[in-house]
């Protein structure tokens, strides 16, 4: 049931793949809550994945772009306020890639080439998606940028790999950015600290289906899955949250704050 809540703003979302994308639930909420938007991702990422069903389902339309090149991304700004006949309103950043993870590699022994790759794609480029925005001074008064973390960003997860460092440094620009968009032009930013999800992106790391079934039993309200994540981005796109910023929210149900549920408890007394 839509509730027009982005009814009249415009947008653009990284990272829509395919139909376990996050990004790609997003899409759907946005486009049901009356909002407009384009799409982008990576030009090698648009050839894998089905983004095209989604842009038709949508009425968006795809705009290619490597988030860690400036000459994209400022491509990007201004063909989607061209396309949506006026600046933008909210950002989605659901980016995150680890080179080292994907090959195997253990935190102890990374390559500090894949290293440096991860933070540049998965948190360096929402500094400079957010720093392309403000020089061309893309994004309205009051717009809302956020940005899809994890809370391996304060605990360990040890095959998270520097995926966690990454999360790490993203959720510092959400502060340091949103001070200064804030202070500017009253753009707020946050990121979703979101409960392990079944994305193709997720399923890539290590042990990943026992982590999930893990934080499933510690959460009082189970896991979020990638539709309830779609439901609070909308939420912070709309005007609903005209005074949130700065701030990692935890959207995975209460296992941020729980120190040991029931169910774990018994599956290890004696």
């Amino acid at each position: 049931m839509s509730n027009n809540l982005l009814k009249g703003k415009r947008g653009i979302i990284f990272g829509a793949l395919d139909e376990k994308s996050i990004a790609w639930h997003v899409a759907q909420k946005c486009h049901a809550e009356g909002a407009i938007f384009t799409l982008t991702n990576a030009p090698i990422a648009l050839r894998m994945g089905t983004i095209n069903k989604l842009a038709e389902a949508c009425n968006a339309q795809v705009i290619p772009a490597d988030v860690t090149l400036i000459a994209d991304l400022e491509t990007l700004f201004s063909k989607s306020m061209e396309v949506l006949g006026g600046k933008i309103d909210f950002v989605l950043h659901s980016v995150g890639m680890s080179p080292n993870v994907r090959k195997g590699k253990h935190y102890t022994d990374l390559d500090y080439d894949y290293f440096h790759k991860t933070l540049d794609i998965s948190a360096m480029s929402l500094h400079k998606v957010l720093q392309t925005a403000m020089k061309m001074d893309a994004i309205n008064e009051w717009g809302s940028v956020v940005a899809l973390s994890y809370i391996a960003a304060q605990r360990v997860f040890p095959d998270y790999g520097d995926m966690a460092d990454a999360k790490s440094l993203l959720e510092s620009i959400v502060r340091g950015y949103g001070y200064q968009y804030g202070k500017k032009n009253k753009v707020r930013i946050n990121s979703i600290s979101q409960s392990p999800t079944v994305t193709t992106a997720g399923s890539g790391v290590k042990g990943f289906g026992s982590f999930y079934n893990y934080a499933d039993a510690m959460s009082p309200l189970g896991n979020a899955d990638a539709d309830a994540c779609a439901d609070y981005c909308t939420s912070l796109f709309s005007d609903l949250t005209r005074m949130v910023t700065m701030q990692n929210l935890f959207h995975d149900g209460g296992f941020s704050f729980t120190g040991v549920s029931q169910e774990v408890m018994e599956k290890y007394s004696g």
